[in-house]
Order: C-alpha cells, then sequence, then structure tokens
C-alpha cells in the first residue's frame, strides 16, 4: 500500500468515526427531546373552617399540588401520563379513621352525588388535558374530585365534558418512603382515548387539594398533619411521573420549613 493509499484509507476512517459520533449525537438529543419536561409544587394551606390549620408545624392541613408537564413527543404534545407517586417528608401523619368513604364502584354507577359529603378528601380541583376530537387534537379542562376509599387511599374522579365527554377514576394508595421522606401517595392513571383508534389524552396540567377535618368534642381531627420539626435545610419533597413511552421524571426540592405553633 502506497503513502497515498494510507492517508485516504485514514482518512475514510475518520469519516465514518465523524459520521458515528454526528449520529450518536442526533440519537441523544432526539431522546432528550422525547422526555417530557415538569414542574411539580405542593404546598400545605389552611383547611377552611378550621382555625390554626396550615403551613405550621404540627398541624393539620390541606395541601395544593400543582404540576405542569410540556413536551412535544406524543403528536406535539406530552406523552399521556399513566402513574404518579408523591412524597412528603417524613412526620407527616395521616389519619383517615373517623372519614366516610365512597367506593370506587359507587363512584362509576352513581358519580359523586351517590357518596356520602363526609367522605370528599377535599374542594374540587382543575386539570388541564389535550384530546383527540374530529381528527385534530383540542384542548379540554376537566374537574377532579377527590374522595375517601374504604381502604383508606384516595380516588379521584375525573371528568370531562367538552369538547368529549369522560368519566374516569385514578385510584390512590399510600405506602412508607425511606428516608428523608414519610408517607408517599402512589396514583395510578387510566390512559383515555375519546375517540376509538386516536391517540390517547394528554394531560398539560392539573391542581388538586387534598386534605379535610372533623371536630371530636374540642378537638380537631386532621386528615393530613405536618411534622413537629422540620430540617434546616427545609421539608423534603418529590414527585415522580410515569409516562405512556417509558419515561420516569422525577421533580424534587426543599421547601421552607413551616412557621412555629404561636405560644
Amino acid at each position: 500500500m502506497t503513502a497515498g493509499e494510507q492517508r485516504e484509507q485514514a482518512m475514510c476512517k475518520g469519516f465514518v468515526c465523524l459520521a458515528i459520533a454526528v449520529l450518536a449525537a442526533l440519537a441523544f438529543a432526539a431522546t432528550a427531546a422525547a422526555t417530557p419536561r415538569v414542574t411539580f409544587q405542593a404546598t400545605a394551606i389552611p383547611i377552611p373552617g378550621f382555625p390554626d390549620t396550615g403551613d405550621i408545624l404540627g398541624a393539620g392541613t390541606e395541601v395544593e399540588v400543582q404540576v405542569t408537564i410540556s413536551g412535544t413527543e406524543y403528536g406535539g404534545f406530552p406523552s399521556p401520563l399513566v402513574g404518579l407517586t408523591i412524597y412528603s417528608p417524613r412526620g407527616v401523619q395521616l389519619t383517615p379513621k373517623g372519614f366516610g368513604s365512597c367506593a370506587p364502584s359507587v363512584l362509576t354507577a352513581d358519580g359523586p352525588p351517590g357518596c356520602p359529603k363526609s367522605s370528599r378528601a377535599g374542594p374540587t380541583g382543575e386539570g388541564l388535558g389535550v384530546v383527540s376530537f374530529g381528527g385534530e387534537r383540542v384542548n379540554e379542562k376537566v374537574s377532579i374530585q377527590s374522595f375517601f376509599s374504604p381502604t383508606g387511599g384516595l380516588t379521584f374522579y375525573v371528568l370531562g365534558k367538552t369538547p368529549t365527554f369522560f368519566e374516569i377514576l385514578e385510584k390512590g394508595y399510600w405506602t412508607t418512603a425511606s428516608a428523608p421522606y414519610g408517607p408517599k401517595l402512589v396514583v395510578e392513571v387510566p390512559l383515555v382515548e375519546t375517540v376509538p383508534g386516536a391517540d390517547d389524552a394528554s394531560i398539560l396540567s392539573f391542581k388538586v387539594k387534598v386534605g379535610a377535618a372533623y371536630r371530636h368534642g374540642k378537638k380537631t381531627v386532621s386528615y393530613i398533619t405536618l411534622p413537629e420539626s422540620c430540617p434546616k435545610a427545609g421539608a423534603p419533597l418529590k414527585a415522580e411521573l410515569k409516562f405512556m413511552n417509558g419515561e420516569t421524571v422525577t421533580s424534587a426540592y426543599r421547601q421552607p420549613c413551616p412557621k412555629h405553633k404561636a405560644s
């Protein structure tokens, strides 16, 4: 082999390596673009009608959860959400005893009117999604109502009315996470096919409040009670969102510590 042939072969190898590197970079970019982007925030707020509740150490609270999802990997929109896990700080206490409950079978048959008022786990929330309608992908607002289930978990009744009508149940159950977290809520999110054979619905955002209380004599009993203490770095919170495309996206942060109880 002549020196010119050797140089030509080396150049070809160089071009092959460059092509492989470019293709690898493009593949990585495509993979990164296929991952939905998520924002998550959970805020402790007062329970309406119950003084001395809210963002206070050791107090009962209602928790407002807000999530936004963006992406283009599913027909220009985020991949459909199929599961959600929310991690609360260690020390959070749950007291389901004393509240009413509503079985998922009752919600399926009769909707929210079939459930006792004492089974409501919070006020009505809202969500925004994208559905397939007449060959188009259009926005649809939904209402989200939460109920205590007989098994100690939660059931979310999701209702969409326009442009398509659908009712789905999202079942949630509590387990205990490892430190620095405490109770975690695992929610199963079913796929929504609004038109046979069309794309499933994509979720863009939702805001839900969970928390309730009742009075037992002079004592207030809350479903969710905040820890008595808080790390100096803040209370750890985390959400894991699972999508139909197989991706799992985690959003975690530390919330400023609640204020102390008034002396």
